[in-house]
């Protein structure tokens, strides 16, 4: 046991609207929260050079930059663009398209189904059997609202943009939550985002996306969707006014200009080289990966989750149970992607807790 570490108690991890940064405390090893460490140097330096004009509300211009800096990068008209005060933002303005029924593809990150439900509509959740590929017969033929993750969280599952295309049909919104797209890489070409459909944006479909994830500013909430005019304009009916802040789009800007991308191309490399060596140590220790990984994290299944989390805990690492996830349970922990030194660390420790709970069990037997 931990000196001054207090025992906490398993109930709240099965609470729907529980967030992993809830298991990351100062002084473990962080492996429940998928942001990166930190805002790179070139980051930090724009936000510092922008604190002397806080006292004014925002630009005009600062809005234009950052509009124009996601439109670029996605080759999309500046009327497609709508700039979000964090990507949580753009599920809590769906409820503005006023939808009859939501289907919820699940398993999935969990804060849509919150927003949605306190809409009024039809909730149908959608759950996927494992590995979660996803099939568009599943889907109700009456839902006018299908939200979904691309890569999956938890699942760190990646759907094609063909698998997503088959969900459109007249008369409905399709939203891809694509947070973690741009981190992901097709493991024969090496191309980045190869599932994203944020360069297409074909008819009835929404793309939401944050920044805050791979520059490591989740203190900064800043994200965007991209959508048609219509529908943005339908989203945007009787929003407050300055709904980003001056620091929010100075960072919107840079990070989704040439040195964020060139910076990002870097990342999205080495996060999918410490992936695939993370996943290499689970395998040799014997611990299940539950579907090929196309995240910064990995979902792994073991006995007893939430024994094993505790254990973690008490060694100095930080894991995500994914007890809350709809379709996952108790068994189930999601580890984010670290480099070699950390990951070796915390797969000889989860190595040691499920040997003694083996030798444990067989002296029971």
């Amino acid at each position: 046991m931990s000196p001054g570490r207090p025992l906490r108690t398993d109930t709240d991890l099965f609470e729907p609207g529980r967030h992993g940064d809830a298991d990351a405390e100062a002084g473990l090893i962080g492996f429940a929260v998928n942001v990166q460490p930190g805002p790179p140097p070139f980051v930090r330096d724009v936000l510092a050079a922008r604190l002397g004009d806080l006292a004014a509300y925002p630009r005009a211009d600062d809005v234009q930059r950052a509009v124009g800096a996601a439109a670029r990068l996605h080759r999309r008209s500046p009327a497609e663009v709508l700039l979000l005060d964090g990507a949580a933002e753009g599920f809590e303005l769906l409820a503005r398209l006023r939808p009859r029924h939501v289907a919820l593809i699940e398993p999935t990150f969990t804060e849509p189904g919150r927003v949605l439900a306190a809409s009024g509509a039809e909730i149908t959740r959608v759950v996927l059997p494992a590995p979660w590929r996803l099939d568009a017969a599943e889907v109700p033929g009456d839902a006018d609202l299908v939200v979904l993750g691309n890569p999956t969280n938890p699942t760190s599952m990646l759907h094609t943009r063909e698998q997503i295309l088959r969900l459109v049909r007249p008369g409905r919104t399709v939203v891809v939550d694509e947070a973690f797209a741009d981190l992901t890489v097709d493991p024969v070409t090496g191309v980045r985002e190869p599932q994203s459909l944020a360069g297409a944006l074909p008819d009835g479909v929404v793309v939401i996306r944050s920044i805050t994830k791979t520059f490591g500013l989740a203190g900064l909430r800043a994200g965007y969707l991209l959508a048609a005019p219509h529908v943005i304009a339908e989203l945007t009916a009787g929003r407050r006014h300055w709904p980003l802040g001056t620091l929010a789009l100075a960072a919107l800007a840079e990070c989704l200009g040439p040195r964020g991308q060139a910076y990002t191309d870097a990342l999205a490399g080495t996060v999918a080289g410490d992936r695939a060596h993370l996943v290499g140590l689970l395998g040799e220790a014997g611990i299940e990966v539950c579907t090929e990984p196309a995240a910064p994290y990995v979902l792994i299944r073991v006995p007893d989750g939430l024994g094993l989390k505790a254990a973690l805990r008490e060694r100095g690492f930080a894991v995500r149970s994914c007890a809350n996830f709809t379709g996952l349970g108790a068994d189930h922990l999601r580890l984010a992607v670290r480099s070699a030194e950390p990951a070796a660390a915390l797969v000889a420790a989860m190595t040691e807790v499920l040997a003694g709970e083996a030798s444990h069990r067989g002296r029971g037997a």
